[in-house]
């Protein structure tokens, strides 16, 4: 396993503010994330004293206004770090992208008060998020959820089950989406729920291939109470809401799927150039160099893709078009350059003494989180030729 940053990167960061934030962020991914990444994930250990150092650095809520607690960084900057610290331990990078997805709804369509009263807690305080959109039976096909909201006096009654709910049982508060109206996307509106509500509680952990160190569990909400003042929105915008930060959220995928990937290829070029076979390095042989360089140009090409969409969403322009595309193109770069990396170290990428067998088997969840690669495949062809008239 190498112990040194990506040296492969050559980041065009636009101010020597964020150059010195991504110094720091490759400082702490060195020093705090890296050395402990394999055995923490393979004791499928959740490192929650690196997100309350994170979050100690600012490095919660870099998206976000300064005036809430947040980092008033360009999502340009943002998806970069998020892309280092994926490369030192994906539960961390996708860890962080999921809490800023939890704090995009009250972030962006809260009110004043509100924003007061939550965001300098969730974005620097210490806490940690998770979003609940996804159900059992409501997977790809978001807006058929069923978890309902019922108004009671001055509160709302959750009850229901949410799935697939990363830092589900660990986080401090959830962005829940619940239905309050009418069948359909119209009748759904978005809470913020705290962690410890009564009510509330999460399923025992999934068993997954991969992020054995990020819990994944379902959510039970057995008539959590939860006051209208917590209500992010108006009634039946939820969502809205929602998609609208799946479109920032896929963004955090890609950049995470290029952390991997630079990883894997990190990981394959130092075993190629050390590893001698018929008397020369294994990096000598054309097969083996065509290999790199493809590996090399996915990575470019996804990076220079995420990087593009960030940049369409910092100057405020439309952006979900190259939001799915990102994530289609990163996280399918993502899972064919973690493959080429085992085949580069042969029998030693089978096994656990190296780290690329498990950025293979992480990189495969990256084509089904927020949104599977076909879903996205789905939204790209609606943006190119409308609606489906089927």
């Amino acid at each position: 396993m190498t112990d040194r940053a990506p040296q492969t990167v050559d980041r065009q960061l636009p101010t020597e503010e964020s150059r010195d934030l991504l110094a720091l962020v490759r400082e702490i991914a060195q020093r705090e994330i890296r050395p402990l990444a394999a055995d923490e994930e393979e004791a499928g250990r959740f490192p929650r004293e690196v997100f309350t150092l994170l979050s100690e650095s600012g490095l919660l809520g870099l998206p976000y206004a300064g005036e809430f607690g947040g980092g008033d960084q360009p999502y340009e900057v943002y998806l970069q770090v998020l892309e280092e610290l994926a490369a030192a331990r994906l539960t961390v990078g996708l860890g962080v992208s999921v809490h800023s997805l939890a704090c995009h709804g009250l972030a962006g369509y809260g009110t004043k008060e509100q924003r007061s009263a939550h965001l300098p807690d969730m974005l620097g305080g210490g806490l940690l998020g998770a979003y609940c959109l996804s159900e059992p039976a409501a997977g790809s096909d978001a807006a058929s959820l069923s978890t309902k909201a019922v108004r009671d006096g001055d509160d709302w009654v959750i009850t229901g089950t949410k799935a697939w709910i990363t830092h589900g049982g660990v986080a401090d508060f959830y962005t829940v989406l619940a239905r309050t109206g009418v069948p359909g996307p119209k009748g759904i509106t978005a809470f913020l729920v705290p962690g410890d509500a009564p009510g509330l509680t999460a399923a025992v952990p999934e068993k997954k291939m991969g992020m054995k160190g990020s819990p994944t569990a379902q959510l039970h909400f057995d008539g959590v109470r939860v006051p209208d003042a917590r209500r992010i929105g108006d009634e039946g915008q939820g969502f809205s809401i929602a998609l609208a930060a799946l479109d920032a959220g896929r963004l955090g995928i890609a950049a995470c799927a290029i952390g991997v990937a630079q990883a894997a290829l990190d990981e394959a070029l130092a075993y190629a150039l050390g590893r001698k076979q018929f008397g020369h390095p294994i990096a000598d042989f054309q097969g083996l160099r065509f290999m790199l360089a493809d590996m090399a140009t996915k990575i470019e090409a996804g990076r220079a893709l995420y990087l593009a969409a960030a940049r369409l969403r910092d100057a405020g322009k439309p952006f979900s078009r190259q939001a799915a595309m990102a994530k289609l193109f990163c996280t399918d770069a993502a899972m064919a350059v973690t493959t080429d990396a085992v085949q580069v170290l042969g029998g030693y990428g089978y096994t656990a003494d190296f780290p690329v067998e498990r950025l293979m088997r992480e990189a495969k969840v990256l084509q089904i989180v927020e949104g599977t690669n076909q879903i996205q495949r789905m939204v790209i062809a609606r943006h190119l030729a409308g609606p489906e008239t089927r």
